[in-house]
């Protein structure tokens, strides 16, 4: 009973408390996290789906650069897009014909090659009477010139002939004949005491200015335009009639007050526009 009771009261893997146990026992390990599976080597963009989405990408950009190859052909080397024809318009002294000569579109030229401002350039330098050029691109086959003409406001005679100027003040051409309607500048400043201050040059810009504001029906009715000195020219209309306009400042309120006398008093001789404020007339 003895050993009994011995071997009760525990032996090498018994502790005080009476509980027993296997040596190294403890607390349970915890259960180690699964592996993450391994991606497949056939997904992402190297597998079957990426090599289907290259497919239709590689295929549009094909058909993008043939697309353009075949736009850039038809436009520079078939024969379907070719100037054929070109066409004047606007003229009114000139004729077109001297416009096209001027012009020298190359036809048969691609028309997308055709350089506008060049043409452009050209008509206006070989055409002085050309105020401005439209040149644009009558697909398929043609190109038209619309062409704008300088008006001339001013003539300055010399010797037999007479030069063109118009409102800029630009000398533009030389004709045989006076275009009617168009007065003749006639200038006597060499005794004027403002004539070393105001050239000629600048008494020609004071002709112009009060010959290019004059409303139409009085441009036509206006024979000579005499300039004396900066603040003293006069009109010389039909009929005998004279006008005193003064200088060229406010030439517009004088036109307006010269169109009004003239209509208030149709049979006047003399007139002065120079005040436009406080026009006179006399003669009548």
């Amino acid at each position: 009973m003895a050993g009994a009771t011995t071997a009760q009261r525990g032996g090498p893997f018994s502790d005080r408390s009476g509980r027993s146990g296997r040596k190294g026992s403890g607390s349970p390990e915890a259960p180690k996290p699964p592996k993450p599976p391994k991606a497949s080597k056939k997904s992402g963009p190297q597998g079957p789906g990426g090599r289907l989405r290259r497919g239709p990408v590689l295929a549009s950009l094909a058909a993008a650069v043939l697309l353009v190859a075949g736009g850039t052909w038809a436009l520079y080397g078939s024969s379907w897009l070719r100037v054929e024809k070109v066409t004047a318009t606007g003229t009114e002294v000139l004729t077109p014909e001297q416009v096209l000569a001027a012009a020298a579109v190359p036809v048969g030229a691609p028309l997308v090659s055709v350089d506008t401002d060049e043409i452009e350039e050209r008509v206006r330098g070989r055409l002085p009477r050309i105020d401005s050029v439209d040149v644009v691109r009558a697909w398929p086959h043609g190109i038209g010139l619309k062409v704008t003409e300088r008006k001339p406001v001013l003539l300055i005679q010399k010797d037999a002939n007479f030069v063109e100027v118009d409102a800029s003040g630009v000398r533009f051409d030389t004709v045989a004949k006076a275009p009617g309607g168009v007065p003749v500048l006639e200038l006597n400043a060499g005794q004027s005491p403002s004539a070393r201050r105001f050239d000629e040059e600048r008494l020609l810009h004071e002709a112009v200015l009060v010959a290019g504001s004059l409303p139409e029906p009085i441009a036509k009715e206006t024979v000579q335009v005499k300039v004396g000195s900066y603040d003293s020219v006069v009109l010389e209309l039909t009929r005998g009639r004279t006008v005193v306009w003064g200088s060229g400042e406010q030439s517009d309120a004088k036109g307006r007050a010269l169109t009004a006398l003239l209509k208030a008093a149709p049979k006047a001789g003399h007139f002065d526009v120079s005040v436009p404020t406080a026009p006179a007339v006399s003669g009548s």
